[in-house]
């Protein structure tokens, strides 16, 4: 509600600020009104020019529509948790909640997979996966120069929520914030410069999610709709730990997790300052061999699918049948002769 004011226009003025602050705040204040909507230019009336130029605006439109439309991530780029002082905390906060409630356990998510989303993107079949691991592996030297050879730590602090649907433990305030969302920047250009479908309308927040209402929807039939503040009322301000940031990984969200929670990893990349161990260093070696095979398998591939290879192939065929076919006529005539 806007307050009442002497003049009109100062009502209306005051009204309008309100409206204008309230829409920014919501997700869609990032998107081009006028590509989403359709909007183009007033046509010049008898401008031949002009209506080619609005015909071909219109289209892109239309393939920018469709293509948003369309877009589902399925993969993203991950941060893993792993500091046992913060996942232990977030298992407390869980369980507190849960004897709130019992039926909030389907809400939570499970022990394993907490992460911090570094961005979201649509792959849709094994060549757009490799894609995806050339660019995670070209983000690399990219993180690194952004973090000169300095810790990334993560100090998470406090709980909010994403419209009292997403449960998040909140990621404090300090000079980590700037290299962090840097380099979901820098991952955001890179992974569409290969042409990824990736990211979102939304600007880049980084949160740790411990319960998400999507996760048990039945539960809007027993009354229970959103996420009540008093369920975590006690870890409001509550310090959960510190995560130095070494590793991003390229995860699924549809593929069966790994045994221990995490999700399916097609890739990853080590980074930042931590001690890495030898099993470290053997993955890291591994996945540099397996890399340099994928490409390697993928050369030939699109060496056999070259016109002239396969013109190639076929001529090579038919002359091999051809000296088949004579070699048979001759052994044929040869018995004959016996």
């Amino acid at each position: 509600m806007c307050d009442s004011a002497s003049g009109e226009e100062e009502v209306t003025g005051d009204c309008a600020a309100s409206t204008v602050d309230s829409l920014i705040s919501l997700p869609f204040a990032t998107i081009d009104i006028e590509d989403a909507c359709g909007v183009t230019d007033v046509p010049q009336i008898n401008s031949k020019r002009s209506k080619e130029k609005d015909s071909i605006k219109s289209k892109q439109i239309k393939k920018r529509k469709k293509k948003h439309k369309d877009y589902q991530p399925n993969y993203f780029l991950s941060i893993p948790i792993t500091n046992k002082k913060i996942t232990g905390g977030i298992k407390t906060l869980q369980s507190s909640i849960i004897q709130q409630d019992k039926r909030l356990a389907k809400a939570m998510v499970g022990d394993g997979s907490f992460h911090v989303t570094l961005l979201v993107m649509q792959l849709l079949n094994e060549d757009e996966v490799n894609i995806g691991v050339d660019a995670l592996l070209q983000l690399k030297p990219s993180v690194d120069d952004v973090l000169r050879g300095r810790c990334l730590t993560l100090p998470f602090q406090g709980i909010d929520t994403f419209g009292n649907q997403v449960g998040f433990v909140k990621l404090a305030d300090g000079d980590h914030i700037s290299p962090l969302v840097e380099i979901a920047e820098i991952a955001k250009r890179t992974f569409q410069e290969k042409g990824i479908l990736a990211a979102e309308s939304r600007s880049y927040k980084p949160h740790l999610t411990f319960m998400k209402m999507s996760r048990a929807p039945w539960l809007r039939k027993h009354g229970v709709k959103t996420i009540d503040p008093k369920w975590y009322e006690k870890f409001i301000n509550h310090r959960f730990g510190e995560e130095t940031v070494y590793r991003i990984d390229l995860c699924s969200m549809e593929k069966k997790k790994q045994s221990n929670g995490y999700y399916h990893c097609e890739s990853s990349i080590v980074v930042g300052k931590k001690p890495i161990g030898t099993q470290d260093l053997i993955k890291e070696a591994l996945e540099r061999e397996r890399m340099g095979l994928k490409s390697k398998v993928k050369q030939i591939k699109e060496l056999l699918l070259m016109p002239e290879t396969q013109a190639k192939i076929r001529r090579e065929l038919f002359e091999g049948r051809l000296i088949n076919s004579n070699q048979a006529n001759n052994a044929d005539f040869s018995a004959t002769l016996i």
